[in-house]
């Protein structure tokens, strides 16, 4: 019996090291600035991190760490700093902070009121049916799906029986876009910003009020990932191509889609004061829409950013629909009056984000053109 307490305290310290020193490691690897997958992967699992260090830490003083000498003391303290540091990061996607998008006050209006839904339907699930029957008891304004081919455009098309106005790009690449409203739209584009197979939504949807007219970007850029993209330096590129352009018209704007990427990354924070625009989920939750079917391993990928004209009515998570993605819903009022008060919550940009947004443009258009020139070398 002493021999095998022996083994195990002596695996105990070992997994307690081990284990202990990944978590350090992922929370240091999203400060490199570097945007290789296997470097930017570690912004997405914040949440996960901190419950290992919470946990190694715990095993940590269990093992006597805290009185056991220099080297244990120093990790306890490292594994304290990392998990404060990893908190802060989220704290504000949970309730314990202010809302940066207030909620309204205002008696319900339909007529200056947009609700819009976002759902990425996992182009080879089949749920065709339940995704459509989910979507519609959501009754939102507007709806995109993505990663949609010609197979979706056909489950989802009973929709444009109550939504009219469409603008579609299904393909087969898992970046299909099918886009509703049964709202007016203005000037429906569908745009390649950067990759020539990553459509994006631009327009205009005109309120109930029949005056006031909202701009729309869809977006659902490549994440980093081996089997996708080696880097996150398009995905980055194109969030702060749109981000500039918002941040040059002063209009009532909302940016939406599946981003491939967490609020709480540098990408994303860099995006929110380029563009001035606002994050709904500040203040009052993570709603993590992937992975739908993993409860351990899921975070927020897909968003709806707006500009401080908008207050929320509702926002949540919609159910599963088949896919690994939740859908995502939001009902916003339109309140400009409130709009000066509320630009106090948005982040400022300064010099320096500017230029590395303008650096990282230029790095997105570059590493497309040594793509597309790797592309034709090996057709030729």
């Amino acid at each position: 019996m002493p021999i095998l307490l022996s083994v195990l305290l002596t695996a105990s310290h070992w997994a307690v090291w081990i284990i202990g020193g990944a978590a350090l490691v992922a929370t240091l690897m999203p400060l490199l600035r570097h945007t290789a997958w296997w470097i930017r992967v570690f912004d997405f699992p914040r949440l996960q991190i901190v419950l290992a260090l919470v946990l190694v830490a715990a095993a940590g003083l269990a093992l006597g760490y805290a009185s056991a000498g220099r080297w244990p003391q120093l990790f306890l303290l490292a594994l304290a700093a990392a998990t404060v540091y990893q908190l802060l990061r989220i704290i504000p996607y949970t309730r314990l902070v202010p809302k940066d998008v207030a909620d309204s006050t205002r008696t319900h209006d339909p007529r200056t009121e947009l609700s819009l839904a976002v759902m990425n339907v996992l182009q080879y699930n089949r749920e065709g049916a339940l995704a459509l029957a989910t979507v519609r008891a959501a009754d939102p304004d507007v709806i995109m799906a993505v990663e949609t081919d010609s197979w979706w455009h056909e489950q989802l098309r009973p929709l444009e029986e109550t939504h009219p106005y469409t603008c579609h790009e299904p393909l087969d690449n898992t970046y299909g876009l099918l886009f509703f409203s049964r709202l007016p739209l203005k000037a429906c584009q569908i745009k390649y910003l950067l990759d020539d197979d990553i459509p994006s939504l631009h327009t205009h949807v005109q309120l109930p009020d029949g005056q006031t007219w909202v701009r729309l970007y869809g977006l659902h850029p490549k994440p980093p990932a081996p089997q996708e993209s080696k880097t996150s330096t398009k995905r980055d590129a194109e969030l702060l191509l749109v981000g500039k352009e918002v941040d040059r018209r002063d209009e009532a704007t909302i940016v939406f889609g599946d981003m491939n990427d967490v609020a709480w990354s540098h990408t994303s924070e860099l995006f929110r004061r380029v563009s001035g625009l606002l994050d709904p989920r500040v203040g009052r939750g993570l709603m993590p829409t992937f992975h739908a079917d993993y409860r351990l391993l899921r975070w927020p990928l897909d968003h709806v950013f707006v500009s401080a004209h908008f207050q929320v009515v509702d926002m949540r998570r919609l159910p599963h629909v088949g896919s690994d993605h939740f859908p995502i819903f939001v009902r916003l009022s339109y309140e400009p009056r409130h709009k000066a008060a509320q630009e106090e919550n948005a982040e400022q940009a300064d010099a320096d984000d500017r230029a590395e947004a303008d650096e990282k443009i230029a790095e997105g258009f570059a590493e497309e053109q040594e793509e597309e020139a790797e592309t034709d070398a090996v057709k030729a």
